[in-house]
């Protein structure tokens, strides 16, 4: 019996995607990879009576997704280093996984490995078992995966895994905490601006209409802002609702991803940290595949896959098309324009002593240590930034509300 399939993957040129009909997932998988296709995920098409995607009650699977907490990547650390442990110790594949689906705490990570168990039993791989999974497993660790089924070192494949997951956590961890305080402040401030503009300014208005006299400029500019707030609110509401819905809905496409992702890297202070926190994934991906064996174009091409910034991934894709037409990863590297000096010479070290992997290690603990520099100074690089804000925003408001009360009292005593 024939069956259609949805597919993603890559090939020579780039990601790919389309339907296929097979018998079954692992006979898609064989003949995509004849083709020259690595398959990413697999799944039954919604009109082919038992999609995998959608069982039983749709409803109740959208309340399931809504109510129950996703997969973390704390639960994806744990069960790449229990599952080291497991298959080291020789326990086998299946038994170890129904171990951890016991003693996963998340129950949406006790479906996913329930699935996984269920796809294994059928005979599929444990890679592909993965990937039908595209929710909870990214493509580098489905890739990374597919390479420790072909080298036979699964184990030491999910031990890498967990320091490249521990090394994303701690990142992630950092960036939140530097910039915890600067969000704290701006919020604050955008609370204390509605607050003023709404309630406070209004309050002054009806007494500065008795002064019968011309008001200072800061006044006036005060009670024109006040009352475009009070009139126009809501449609400020509902515009910047719009606005950050059009924009969303922008960057979901490929040219807006590539647009924004670019534009995230020339903000002022955070654009560089952002820039170095995924050059050093960039480069700890890279040094992962290499010493695991997987050839270095298509190691480029994962590496593409998992680094989260569109325009970076495009510079990657460049590299890996350079190094296929016979070019070195120096001079390709070099012309992405977005490594510096110190590391395109470590590159070229690398690649004169075929230590290529150990290098890029070396890479990613340089840009790592730039980036913990960068975030912890951050906040001291703010606080001038949001002091002159502040100070500012104080000034305009005691002009305002003060000066016309001094030009009050100053009349009357006078008369």
């Amino acid at each position: 019996m024939s069956l259609r399939f949805a597919y993603t993957g890559r090939s020579a040129t780039g990601a790919v995607h389309g339907e296929i009909d097979g018998p079954d997932a692992d006979a898609v998988a064989s003949l995509l990879r004849d083709r020259g296709v690595t398959p990413l995920r697999i799944e039954r098409t919604a009109g082919d009576g038992g999609a995998s995607g959608v069982a039983g009650n749709p409803l109740s699977t959208l309340l399931e997704r809504w109510t129950q907490p996703p997969v973390s990547p704390t639960d994806l650390l744990l069960f790449s280093r229990q599952l080291h442990t497991l298959l080291r110790s020789g326990v086998p594949i299946l038994r170890a996984l129904a171990g951890l689906q016991e003693s996963a705490t998340g129950e949406r990570m006790k479906q996913t490995l329930a699935q996984v168990r269920r796809s294994l039993e059928s005979g599929q791989e444990l890679s592909m078992s993965l990937a039908q999974q595209n929710r909870v497993f990214d493509a580098f660790f489905i890739a990374m995966v597919r390479v420790g089924e072909m080298t036979g070192r699964l184990d030491v494949i999910f031990m890498q895994l967990f320091k490249h997951i521990e090394f994303d956590v701690f990142m992630r961890q950092q960036v939140k905490s530097a910039v915890r305080y600067p969000m704290f402040v701006g919020i604050a401030m955008a609370i204390a601006m509605g607050v003023i503009n709404i309630m406070v300014i209004p309050a002054f208005a009806t007494v500065f209409k008795g002064f019968g006299a011309e008001l200072p400029l800061a006044t006036r500019i005060l009670l024109a802002t006040s009352n475009f707030t009070l009139q126009w609110g809501w449609l400020l509401a509902i515009g910047a609702v719009g606005a950050f819905l059009a924009l969303r809905s922008w960057i979901a496409t490929a040219p807006g991803a590539y647009a924004w992702d670019h534009l995230r890297l020339r903000i002022p202070l955070a654009g560089k940290i952002v820039q170095k926190a995924t050059l050093a994934r960039l480069a700890r991906s890279f040094s992962l595949a290499l010493k695991s064996g997987v050839p270095i174009e298509q190691a480029l091409t994962v590496v593409a896959q998992t680094v989260d910034n569109h325009f970076i991934a495009r510079k990657v894709e460049g590299i890996r098309e350079s190094v296929q037409r016979g070019d070195t990863i120096l001079r390709a590297a070099a012309a992405t324009g977005v490594f510096t000096p110190v590391v395109l010479q470590m590159i070229a070290v690398g690649e004169d002593t075929g230590t290529v992997d150990e290098l890029m290690d070396e890479v990613a603990d340089l840009y790592t240590n730039e980036v913990q520099y960068e975030l912890k100074t951050l906040a001291q690089q703010l606080e001038p930034i949001l002091i002159a804000f502040l100070g500012a925003l104080v000034l305009v408001l005691a002009l305002g509300v003060f000066l016309p009360m001094w030009d009050l009292g100053r009349v009357a005593l006078k008369r």
